[in-house]
């Protein structure tokens, strides 16, 4: 991902809105997909964001709206780390961006999902999930670039 551009506070540097581009890639077939779309993190109480994407999933051909929510609660006091969780509150991975980078695992059944984040400046972030398993062999890349 090359150079890293350290976030002091990842709730402040996330809050707003982000022009999504997202390619998905099946390792196994070459099939390959494509979001493109919006996120807005806004403010949930408690010092948390609510992470609302929408968009256009195009796969085979196929166009379809797609979206997620996710929230985005903070991490211990004084460490501008986040805990980030499904809609539902299960729990998802944490994230640390004070080094302007982080890697995070998350196992699903009998999938593991490894979420690479990079922040290259203060508009820019990029994040590449890897997805392998039994049925899996996925690479998501995901590029955010601050709206306004």
């Amino acid at each position: 991902m090359g150079e890293f551009w350290p976030v002091p506070e990842v709730l402040t540097f996330l809050a707003g809105s982000w022009r999504v581009e997202r390619t998905v890639r099946d390792q196994a077939s070459g099939d390959e997909g494509r979001f493109d779309g919006t996120t807005v993190f806004g403010p949930s109480g408690g010092g948390a964001l609510l992470h609302h994407e929408s968009g256009t999933f195009v796969w085979r051909g196929v166009a379809r709206p797609a979206e997620r929510s996710l929230r985005f609660l903070p991490g211990p006091a004084g460490t501008g780390t986040a805990e980030v969780r499904f809609a539902d509150g299960r729990p998802f991975h944490d994230l640390d961006l004070t080094a302007g980078h982080w890697v995070a695992d998350h196992p699903c059944a009998a999938d593991l999902y490894r979420g690479e984040f990079g922040v290259r400046d203060p508009d820019h972030w990029r994040t590449v999930w890897r997805v392998r398993g039994p049925a899996k062999d996925l690479v998501l890349t995901t590029d955010y670039a601050r709206v306004g």
